[in-house]
């Protein structure tokens, strides 16, 4: 049987809802700060965060602006709570915005991961398109058509969900292939092993909230439909977009102090010559799913009176392909 609509679970689930939103939103803000200030990534990728962050603020704005047309400008107006209000509408656009911008974002690392495989990566796009298409979808017909929360309810219950279930299902998916992926690119070396390890466990619990956020939304639909419950959880679902986006960014700070940009071992054993003879060095390189290892050899052949000797060197480092960096082997390692 669904829940009865009282002031707690319509105008208060709303509230609650905005307060929420607001905490998350005070939390991007700092994020956002600590990126610029931190992060020297290329333009397009601040450029992103600009504009998630721009997308983030306006829908805020509207929220508070809907909150506040039915808790203070209509106060006591009970008849008046029936009635939609523009920035209610308006919002959903807004976090779609949001949605589409840091899950396109997302689907792009998926695209970088598996080396430009189209298979994988495309299913990913499809689903962000195809959830991005019915949130406009839904704003346009609830801008234009839309006026009581009962036509609401009559015209935009099926598209609401099927939102919430495209939401989900292209987080999963997301999580799903990054995790694989990254998975499958460990490279032997404890370190960069270790970070990998971080990448996996941040990316699948990124994905889990926005995923668990979607499914909680879809679920008041369904089990509550005459109350505002699956509003509050949907005021929240940019801001858990645009923190995910933003923890992933500046996550790679915390990850490269731990140790995983220079890391080097080395093991060495030396001799004293007794005689004359000639060097020959010997430079090698690999490049394994972005860890570059180097080794060098002296070797030097034995002769009469002279004890050869041989130095192994190990380096590993962890490039960044969004950060502003020479790509020359020189600035990473000097061989000299």
């Amino acid at each position: 049987m669904a829940l009865l609509a009282t002031i707690d679970n319509t105008m208060g689930a709303m509230f609650i809802g905005v307060l929420v939103a607001g905490i998350l939103y005070g939390a991007a803000c700092i994020q956002a700060w600590y990126y610029y200030m931190h992060q020297k990534d290329r333009w397009p990728l601040r450029f992103l965060v600009g504009a998630v962050m721009i997308c983030d603020t306006i829908h805020q704005a509207f929220i508070a602006h809907t909150v506040y047309s039915y808790l203070v400008t209509n106060f006591g107006n009970q008849p008046n709570l029936g009635n939609t209000v523009w920035s209610l509408l308006a919002e959903v656009l807004v976090n779609g915005f949001t949605t589409v911008l840091v899950q396109s974002f997302l689907a792009y690392r998926v695209w970088q991961l598996s080396n430009g495989n189209i298979w994988i990566s495309a299913p990913a796009l499809l689903l962000v398109a195809a959830e991005f298409i019915c949130v406009f979808i839904f704003s346009v017909i609830g801008l234009s058509r839309v006026h009581t929360f009962a036509e609401l309810a009559e015209l935009l219950t099926g598209l609401s969900i099927t939102v919430n279930v495209l939401a989900a299902a292209g987080d999963t998916y997301i999580a799903g292939l990054l995790t694989l992926l990254l998975h499958s690119s460990r490279t032997g070396f404890s370190r960069s092993n270790s970070i990998i390890n971080k990448l996996i466990i941040f990316a699948v619990n990124t994905g889990a909230l926005t995923s668990l956020c979607a499914i909680a939304s879809m679920l008041s639909i369904l089990l509550a439909p005459n109350t505002f419950i699956y509003i509050s959880f949907f005021f929240c679902m940019g801001r858990l977009y645009a923190n995910s986006l933003l923890a992933t960014l500046n996550v790679r700070t915390i990850l490269r102090k731990n140790g995983g940009s220079g890391a080097q071992s080395s093991a060495e054993t030396g001799s004293i010559p007794l005689g004359s003879y000639n060097n020959s060095v010997f430079v090698s390189a690999t490049s394994v799913s972005g860890v570059q290892g180097f080794m060098t050899s002296l070797q030097q052949p034995q002769s009469q009176g002279a004890i050869s000797v041989k130095i192994d060197t190990r380096r590993e480092f962890v490039t960044d392909p969004e950060q502003k960096h020479p790509d020359s082997l020189r600035s990473q390692m000097d061989l000299s």
